[in-house]
């Protein structure tokens, strides 16, 4: 799924992403919702300013992967496991580590209780039209 829309994120594009991410303002406006499109449209613009070109989906998909796999690291770090780690943790858990895991699986609507992919074709199907 990482390549959905075609070539893998680069080192360069992944840390632009975390940085506008990182925005107060767009930390809020994802809190505050699922149905996300516009969100994500203003990131793409602003990553496309950076000379990035990824559209809203591209960016909506990266930024649940490593939220996803942040979450994963961090439960297995909370449980005292060290062996699981990722790239960026640090940059992503200065943004996600200031709410809990409650507050976090709060703000995803609950699916992340549910399989990744659920969520994907759930989202997909939100987003059409």
């Amino acid at each position: 799924v990482a390549n959905e829309g075609g070539k893998h994120w680069t080192v360069n594009e992944v840390r632009a992403l975390i940085r506008i991410w990182s925005d107060k303002n767009i930390q809020q406006q994802l809190e505050g919702t699922v149905r996300n499109k516009r969100i994500f449209e203003q990131v793409a613009a602003r990553l496309q300013k950076l000379g990035i070109d990824r559209d809203w989906k591209q960016c909506r998909t990266k930024y649940k992967n490593l939220k996803h796999e942040y979450k994963s690291v961090k439960s297995a770090q909370d449980s005292g496991s060290t062996s699981k780690s990722m790239k960026f943790f640090n940059e992503l858990d200065a943004i996600l580590g200031h709410c809990t895991m409650e507050q976090a699986s709060k703000s995803d609507n609950d699916e992340s209780e549910r399989p990744p992919e659920w969520t994907e074709a759930k989202s997909e199907k939100d987003s059409v039209g």
